[in-house]
């Protein structure tokens, strides 16, 4: 068996240079064209084959939002406890719901026509200018309150986990379809030459449910694939050189790879061989912009006080300070998954010990994020977001306690920075908070909205697969201008 650690035997490494030569003096005045058409592009005089190069060919208006920071809460957080007091539902805790209210409508556990409402033991209070109700729970973003908007009538379409994230990330509940962070390297490029358009940073005990498919590239280029930055150890899996290898025997290797891949897509006129060498390069120059960019110990004491980070262990907070430090990399498109939000409840209280202990790890951080993007001026063009895939009932689901079920049919989240309006709710929701009575917002719709934050129209950045031009959005999403700044 061959370890992949050991160093290359001399006599390998002489038929890989003589191969090298031997392609070179067949193909010398090909690789010449090829080789004179990156120094062009490098040097601004011919378009990027590859988006990734920092480009801007599918901007159709002025763009407020140059990059997003995604905050995904992997397993729903209960709007109810954190950001929907509702007075009715308190009033009519342990009663049912007329049947027309449930008629129809999926569920995932319980069974609506028997099911009761279920108020909230939190407690609340209203918070700046703007009166925002926050619960106990959330002390830190409370002091953010004129900063953020609110979505409080989001919409959702899959009521299961799995299938909600991919319907939240990819605009389609199935496997397949390429993600919203890579569909806006794919359309604006990236500014961080020497780091991915688009990372992903998790956090929690587990992965979200979907998996890489959630950050994945679809039929896009692969190049605009979502890089899962790892919390320990190694950032990236496999950058380091094996042992034994120099830097002068890997920029070998990786030459004649990059001339075969040339020669490959000079006859074939496949892009993914130029995927291929864009790849190439942009590892190699990850190999010494990663570890600088995850060494936190360059950042003061305030800055770590700030983000409640105690020591350099993989957590929420961590990613956070990670998540400012690739957009002013110039990171397009960063994602944070934080799991465990999946609480039906527990045994010892109504929606307790769990969500307290998730709303403890990632309350202050979150605010912190907000707070330090602005000192730095990168809030009035980054966009921050926080929520689920859905939300939560306001009926019980009765198990061996109670709790709350997925609810698709409205649940809120929060944005802070450039394109929306700061102190202010959009949308609202019934008494109870069942379903919206203004501002409903599915997920198509605000992913279009996203988009024209973007500068993107969502119905023209499309790729042609299988015959058919594709668009994050399908054949739907409205642009919902009300929360726009």
């Amino acid at each position: 068996m061959i370890d992949p650690q050991a160093p290359l035997p001399s006599e390998a490494m002489d038929s890989l240079r003589i191969a090298r030569r031997q392609v070179l003096t067949s193909a010398a005045s090909g690789l010449g064209l090829l080789a004179l058409g990156d120094i062009l592009r490098d040097t601004g005089y011919a378009a990027p084959t590859c988006p990734q190069a920092g480009k801007a060919p599918h901007l159709t208006h002025p763009a407020k939002v140059k990059r997003v920071i995604w905050l995904f809460m992997a397993g729903a957080p209960s709007q109810f406890e954190l950001f929907e007091p509702k007075e009715a539902l308190q009033r009519l805790d342990g009663q049912p719901l007329p049947p027309s209210f449930v008629e129809g409508k999926r569920f995932a556990f319980i069974d609506g026509a028997r099911a009761k409402l279920l108020g909230t033991k939190r407690k609340f209070q209203q918070h700046g200018e703007s009166g925002a109700p926050f619960s106990e729970l959330l002390p830190y973003t409370a002091k953010i309150a004129d900063k953020l908007c609110f979505l409080r009538g989001v919409q959702g379409k899959e009521i299961n986990h799995g299938p909600a994230k991919l319907f939240m990330n990819t605009g389609h509940g199935q496997f397949g379809r390429p993600s919203f962070g890579s569909w806006s390297v794919y359309g604006l490029g990236s500014e961080a030459k020497d780091l991915p358009g688009f990372v992903v940073l998790q956090s929690g005990s587990r992965g979200p449910r979907g998996g890489a498919p959630l950050w994945g590239n679809g039929f896009l280029p692969s190049q605009v694939a979502g890089t899962p930055f790892r919390g320990s150890g190694d950032p990236v899996l496999d950058l380091k050189s094996p042992k034994g290898v120099t830097d002068a025997t890997q920029k070998d290797a990786f030459d004649t790879i990059a001339d075969l891949d040339r020669l490959a897509a000079q006859r074939t006129g496949d892009s993914v061989f130029q995927d291929r060498i864009a790849a190439y390069e942009l590892a190699h120059r990850m190999q010494t912009s990663t570890p600088e960019l995850v060494d936190l110990s360059t950042e003061p004491q305030s800055i770590r006080d700030l983000y409640g980070l105690k020591d350099d262990s993989p957590s929420f907070a961590r990613n956070c300070i990670l998540a400012r430090r690739l957009v002013e990399s110039g990171s397009r498109f960063v994602q944070l998954y934080h799991a465990d939000w999946d609480h039906h409840g527990d045994g010892n209280n109504n929606l307790g010990k769990p969500l307290e202990a998730r709303a403890r790890e990632t309350d202050q951080a979150s605010a912190a994020l907000v707070q330090d993007l602005e000192s730095r001026g990168l809030l009035e063009d980054t966009l921050v977001i926080w929520g689920g895939e859905f939300g939560r009932t306001p009926l019980g689901e009765v198990r061996a306690f109670t709790g709350r079920d997925h609810h698709i049919d409205a649940f809120t989240l929060w944005l802070a920075g450039a394109g929306v309006k700061a102190g202010h709710s959009y949308g609202e929701t019934d008494e109870i908070g069942f379903a919206p009575v203004d501002g409903a917002m599915d997920i198509h719709d605000l992913h279009a909205t996203l988009m024209h934050l973007m500068g993107i129209d969502h119905e023209k950045l499309t790729f042609r697969f299988q015959g058919r031009d594709f668009r994050l959005t399908d054949v739907h999403g409205k642009v919902h201008k009300g929360f726009l700044s």
